[in-house]
């Protein structure tokens, strides 16, 4: 599986932004999809998933903040993030978790300015 994210900026405190990742196959075949970011300095780390049958984990600091959503017509994966602050700035990455293999796109650097 090739994922190509997009979608990364610079926007300031309190806007919203919207990450996209294409997949080069059908993402119904496709167990888990996610967002992980890194930080400058920090390990990356999980932000959303959701699984083949739509069910959706956040953590918690992005709760109520971010929506994860896949447009199986497209294949492509999305993250909505809102209200966002500058500790969502990072390089933010799509995965996808299929048959046992984890597949990741280039990341799309994301920068929240206060």
């Amino acid at each position: 599986v090739q994922l190509q994210a997009s979608g990364g900026g610079l926007v300031q405190a309190g806007r919203s932004l919207t990450l996209s990742c294409a997949a080069s196959r059908s993402t119904f075949d496709i167990d888990v999809m996610g967002w992980y970011r890194q930080a400058p300095g920090k390990q990356r780390v999980l932000v959303a998933t959701i699984t083949s049958g739509n069910s959706t984990h956040y953590i918690e600091s992005v709760k109520g903040r971010f929506t994860i959503s896949i447009d199986h017509a497209k294949n492509t994966l999305y993250l909505q993030m809102n209200r966002l602050k500058p500790e969502d700035t990072a390089v933010y990455y799509c995965n996808a978790y299929r048959q046992g293999w984890d597949y990741w796109g280039r990341g799309t650097q994301v920068t929240v300015s206060s």
